[in-house]
């Protein structure tokens, strides 16, 4: 095994590790936030009240696995997108990239099947927020050396 390839297996193991990460993240965001829907906003507030799921049910728990699902294909792709830089506006992007596409789908399959549109303005929030836990969670795991940062593609031939 040349150098080459075993520095790819290495960034593919640490990408791993990545999306392994933040699938855990935003499976512990998705169970919280659905138990924060369930026991306050839809008991106290009429309006959301289609925020409600039946926990634990087979839609839950299939919403829980696309969520982790999610959470694995973001960590791996926020782990390449920030690389080795420090630019704020690259973290901020990979993070509204990944939340508002499936919030605003959420949006577009809300209003078309029910025509309220504020709760699902707010799964729209909560999906920023599970890859804004996720990607807090990611720079941590670099900052403790937990993770690597991808290496940019010269330093990988080299």
């Amino acid at each position: 095994m040349n150098n080459t390839s075993g520095t790819l297996m290495a960034e593919r193991l640490e990408s791993l590790k990545a999306g392994i990460l933040a699938a855990l993240c935003l499976l512990s965001a998705f169970v919280i936030t659905s138990l924060i829907n369930n026991l306050i906003l839809a008991k106290y507030f009429p309006e959301l009240r289609t925020l409600a799921v039946e926990l634990f049910n087979l839609q839950f728990l299939l919403s829980g696995a696309i969520a982790s699902f999610s959470g694995l294909l973001f960590g791996v792709t926020y782990r390449y997108v920030i690389r080795q830089d420090q630019n704020p506006h690259l973290k901020a992007g990979g993070v509204l990239a990944f939340g508002l596409v499936r919030g605003l789908a959420q949006i577009d399959v809300g209003v078309a099947c029910t025509g309220d549109v504020l709760p699902f303005v707010i799964l729209t929030f909560e999906s920023v927020l599970w890859f804004e836990i996720a990607a807090i969670a990611l720079d941590a795991a670099i900052h403790q050396g937990w993770l690597k940062p991808f290496l940019s593609d010269s330093k990988l031939h080299n």
